[in-house]
């Protein structure tokens, strides 16, 4: 027979069993759900190693500063030669810019950069500028606006390329592979690729740091870059690409001084 104090030390020990049986149930639980968290964070990881790889998070447009904050161009298939020479390479010639916000003069030395003046002129010449919206300003890193793209979306130019010019005259580049593009500085927009320049241009509205590869070819005049300055103020929209104050060319004319 069963006295009272073997049936508490009985029932005492299911209590402990039933114990040690929950406790070793909540322990295989948890190790099963480790192992779930540590296979998503496996999976989370490798994802975020391949799309580094891939280029996703390339941090290249650090670019100097990078698209957002670099003058690029989309890449210009060459389908035609570039325009023959037709102008006097030791002469300087003007770039007039008639905008809504006011007429932009860019000065401009054939000596420095014929290839660059012989190929503004034949375009404007046949109105190429005429009608066009200058479709990028940045304000961080650097501060240009860039204009020359007839289809105002960053992807125009005009069937060919041009080769780079005059890429010395900012001085040596620094550590970082930099050069200053002083305020006022006019130079070619292009992919990123040597000699690959077509109608793209930027203004330079204050003092902006780029590797030495987009040829300075011109030089505001006061009006012209307090004009691309007032834009400036105003900012952007569309995502912080284009100007908050529109620019249109409304016609461009190179003349021989």
């Amino acid at each position: 027979m069963v006295t009272s104090d073997q049936r508490r030390r009985q029932l005492a020990r299911e209590k402990y069993e039933r114990q040690q049986k929950r406790r070793a149930e909540a322990q295989r639980k948890g190790r099963q759900r480790m192992i779930v968290i540590g296979a998503a964070i496996a999976v989370v990881v490798a994802t975020l190693v391949g799309l580094i790889v891939g280029g996703v998070f390339d941090g290249k447009d650090s670019t100097e500063p990078s698209a957002e904050s670099t003058p690029s161009a989309a890449p210009t298939p060459k389908q035609s030669p570039s325009p023959a020479m037709a102008i006097d390479q030791k002469a300087k010639y003007t770039f007039s810019l008639k905008t809504n916000e006011g007429e932009i003069k860019i000065d401009m030395d054939a000596a420095k950069t014929p290839q660059t003046v012989n190929s503004f002129k034949s375009l404007a010449d046949k109105g190429y500028f005429n009608s066009t919206k200058c479709h990028r300003l940045t304000t961080e890193g650097i501060f240009v606006l860039q204009c020359g793209d007839p289809e105002g979306t960053g992807m125009g130019g005009p069937g060919y390329t041009i080769a780079d010019e005059n890429l010395d005259a900012l001085g040596k580049p620094n550590a970082q592979g930099q050069v200053i593009y002083p305020a006022g500085t006019v130079a070619m927009a292009n992919t990123g690729q040597p000699g690959s320049g077509g109608s793209q241009f930027f203004l330079v509205y204050k003092d902006s740091p780029l590797a030495p590869s987009y040829t300075p070819f011109g030089k505001l005049d006061p009006a012209g870059l307090k004009i691309v300055q007032d834009v400036a103020k105003e900012g952007t929209v569309d995502g912080g690409i284009a100007p908050k104050k529109g620019v249109t060319i409304e016609k461009a004319t190179v003349t021989q001084n």
